[in-house]
């Protein structure tokens, strides 16, 4: 199976780089997996445990992105491995695979002075460094502020259905593009 797939990815990559867009049409609707280098569309909802949704695309733009690249959370990226357009599953992840652990060390605290006027519990500020925080807790004198990710600590679970799976489209500008 991997050598299948190897081949379907160099196939892929051969008549992009040719342009043979309709052989690498024919590959992504031939069942095309998803495998490092492919570019996948999904939609997604993630939810919390509890099934409290944090955060949904379904019915609104796809998500676009090429697997591999680190560019969604490290244990959806795993789990997706194999999947096919038209595949949907429900995908738990854990907080460490997701937005890491809270880390307490990111909370810190800064003088009243340097919070901007009518901040409150809850308001994200953006550090001069461009670092956003959230604020935790106020008072006359100070105000605490989370550097962690919102989603750090917990554990979700992605719903996910894989609309498309096709090879990525060469760089002209990269040469290490295909």
């Amino acid at each position: 199976m991997g050598k299948l797939l190897t081949t379907v990815r160099w196939l892929c990559a051969v008549a992009a780089t040719l342009g043979c867009g309709a052989l690498a049409s024919a590959a992504a609707e031939s069942g095309a997996a998803v495998a490092d280098g492919m570019k996948v569309t999904l939609e997604y909802t993630v939810r919390l445990q509890d099934t409290t949704v944090v955060d949904s695309n379904v019915d609104g733009e796809p998500l676009t992105f090429i697997q591999g690249a680190h560019d969604i959370v490290p244990g959806l990226e795993k789990a997706l491995v194999g999947m096919k357009a038209g595949d949907a599953a429900s995908i738990p992840v854990s907080a460490v695979e997701a937005y890491g652990p809270y880390n307490h060390k990111k909370r810190k605290t800064i003088d009243r002075a340097e919070a901007p006027a009518g901040v409150r519990p809850g308001s994200i500020l953006r550090s001069p460094e461009g670092e956003f925080a959230r604020v935790l807790e106020l008072d006359d004198r100070s105000v605490l502020l989370d550097y962690n990710h919102p989603l750090a600590g917990k554990n979700l679970v992605f719903e996910v259905r894989v609309l498309k799976v096709e090879p990525k489209k060469p760089d002209p500008k990269d040469p290490a593009s295909p």
